[in-house]
């Protein structure tokens, strides 16, 4: 008896440590989501942490701005002390010293380090280090987003209200992501609840690469001109087409559509200067198109190759012809071709944002409509030096758009 009194009042003290550091970790994701993102977070999430955890000291590093936050007393300099942990990624919780370290990462990628020192556990520690991770993330996003409007001359009210969506969609991103880490980290989950914890992530995850994808879609469109759009900066770097297409597969959101995609490309290595991030939306549009509108498990095909001067791209699939009239348009902002409409629901602004990220290559788009051929949409973009003096050049004669 003497025994099991020992052993209920354990596992009651085990019970409120744990409901505490709950509790804790709560207020802490809270306060992170009240904070004002616009100025550094480095020195108010240490002070946080310090707070709200009753620690002895923080220390805080952040590797994409180099600097280092601090909050509470050190006997010992923090700076060294913090930065180490994420050049050499130690993580460590030492018994004896009280100090524990952590190397802050987004995904597998360190991005900063955390140090305390204090009374607390391993498990609340991963799960401040993964909160702390969050909100660096959320900062720098927004200050690129900030970025990219000061550099706009213009923005009309279609593209105001995309980026404002998108930075709304933000905040509950923020929050399901920090609460999936928080329970992740805190462990005693079943198979099963770490199962569903692990999907919560993944598709978290998921929705911020699509409002990321939004977000360039809102500059994008943010110029009426023909020409390429002003509003967007292109970034042009070698990339290997393949690459580009094997990543615009696997983005498809529709995974098992994946599977009906066969990729034909040249012997030679095809490498074009272009914007990976841009290429990326057209090439996923394209696919995406044709996976809503081609006919049931029948084979998408995409398929590049040089013409002359030009690096061309073309995704084909067997559905509705499309009419005549529509090819000059269907390129076109919220225009939609009376046969897709009945097919598949859409915005009709898919295929203006691929037209548009070819434009600002300098590039074109044209497809090619047949009851017996399919469907083929192209997107031809400049070739390098190197690769445009292959003579061979396909025909032109459907070029429709450009």
């Amino acid at each position: 008896m003497y025994r099991l009194g020992i052993r209920a009042v354990h596992d009651r003290r085990e019970a409120e440590s744990a409901a505490l550091r709950m509790r804790r970790l709560y207020e802490l994701t809270r306060r992170t989501l009240e904070m004002d993102i616009h100025q550094e977070p480095g020195a108010r999430l240490a002070s946080l942490v310090h707070e709200i955890f009753d620690l002895d000291a923080v220390a805080v590093f952040d590797a994409d701005l180099q600097e280092v936050y601090t909050a509470g007393r050190w006997t010992i300099d923090p700076h060294e002390l913090v930065q180490n942990v994420y050049h050499f990624e130690t993580s460590s919780d030492d018994r004896a010293t009280g100090i524990s370290r952590r190397v802050i990462r987004l995904g597998a990628v360190p991005i900063g380090s955390l140090v305390v020192r204090g009374e607390t556990t391993a498990l609340a520690n991963s799960a401040v280090a993964a909160l702390i991770a969050i909100t660096f993330d959320r900062y720098r996003a927004l200050a690129n987003e900030t970025r990219i409007e000061a550099e706009r001359d213009a923005e009309q009210l279609r593209a105001t209200v995309l980026d404002s969506l998108a930075h709304d969609f933000k905040t509950p991103l923020t929050a399901i992501r920090a609460a999936s880490s928080g329970l992740s980290e805190m462990g005693r989950l079943s198979p099963t609840q770490a199962e569903l914890v692990g999907l919560i992530d993944q598709q978290a995850t998921l929705l911020a690469d699509l409002t990321t994808r939004l977000l360039t879609t809102a500059r994008l469109e943010s110029d009426d001109a023909g020409d390429a759009p002003a509003g967007v900066v292109v970034q042009l770097a070698p990339e290997s087409v393949d690459s580009l297409i094997e990543d615009a597969v696997e983005s498809l959101a529709d995974r098992s559509a994946g599977e009906r995609v066969k990729i034909e490309l040249p012997s030679e290595p095809l490498v074009v200067d272009c914007d990976r991030r841009l290429v990326g939306m057209l090439l996923t549009q394209y696919l995406d198109n044709a996976c809503k509108y081609a006919e049931f498990d029948s084979t998408i095909t995409v398929h590049a190759e040089i013409s002359c001067d030009q690096v061309v791209l073309s995704v084909h699939s067997f559905g509705p012809a499309i009419p005549m009239a529509d090819r000059e348009r269907i390129f076109d902002r919220y225009y939609r071709s009376s046969v897709s409409s009945a097919h598949a629901a859409g915005t009709g602004i898919g295929l203006s944002i691929a037209k548009r990220a070819a434009l600002a290559h300098g590039g074109s788009v044209w497809v090619s409509s047949d009851e017996v051929e399919g469907n083929t949409f192209f997107a031809a973009l400049p070739a390098r030096p190197s690769l445009a003096a292959v003579p061979a050049c396909i025909s032109l004669s459907e070029r429709s758009l450009s």
